[in-house]
């Protein structure tokens, strides 16, 4: 996969309040939030968008004022990894539930960290538990705009936990299942793009 080297711009939004760099407040912040999610798309106009939600159990990580990660879980398809090998485009995109209403949009280019390659174990270091069964990559993403917007719309909701569903599939298949449920399911995206090799 050939990178795209995007040049730093300052980080700023025509909607909301943009920042210029997160800073220690927007980090913790978006480190305490329980749940994020992530979009992507392909270049071919007719192919598919894709959101996810990610569960955040100390699994987003600020690495820099520009630069911030997740841990990346083995799941049924590949469309992140995919859309971010064809041309890097992400937002990451966080929500207050509780407390004051916020929304935080993090836009910028992607890459995945695949969990052999050489990186990996640098860029896992920044998360508590990075060596999970279903751990399949770190995604990390170069801020190109951070906004923050009121989120009036969303709505209060308690957070009671996270669901330990994930872990425990992962575990049932062991590593050997993991790697073999990637060549089955996490090859190609539903448009086609590849995924993982």
């Amino acid at each position: 996969m050939v990178r795209r080297e995007t040049p730093r711009v300052a980080l700023n939004g025509e909607v909301g309040k943009g920042h210029d760099a997160i800073d220690e407040r927007l980090s913790a912040w978006m480190i305490a939030q329980p749940v994020f999610f992530i979009a992507t798309a392909p270049l071919d106009p007719a192919g598919s968008v894709n959101c996810s939600p990610k569960g955040n159990r100390q699994e987003f990580a600020v690495i820099d004022d520009h630069t911030v990660a997740y841990l990346d879980q083995t799941g049924s398809g590949v469309e992140t990894i995919a859309h971010l090998r064809e041309n890097g485009r992400i937002v990451v995109m966080f929500c207050a539930f509780e407390g004051p209403p916020r929304i935080v949009r993090l836009h910028g280019r992607g890459r995945a960290v695949v969990r052999d390659a050489p990186e990996f174990a640098g860029l896992a270091a920044h998360f508590a538990t990075p060596e999970g069964v279903g751990v399949r990559s770190v995604i990390v993403v170069d801020l190109e705009r951070v906004s923050d917007s009121c989120g009036y719309g969303v709505p209060l909701m308690t957070f009671d936990s996270h669901r330990p569903t994930l872990d425990q599939w992962s575990v049932r298949k062991g590593v050997q299942g993991i790697r073999d449920y990637w060549a089955k399911k996490n090859r190609v995206s539903i448009d086609r793009l590849d995924g993982i090799d």
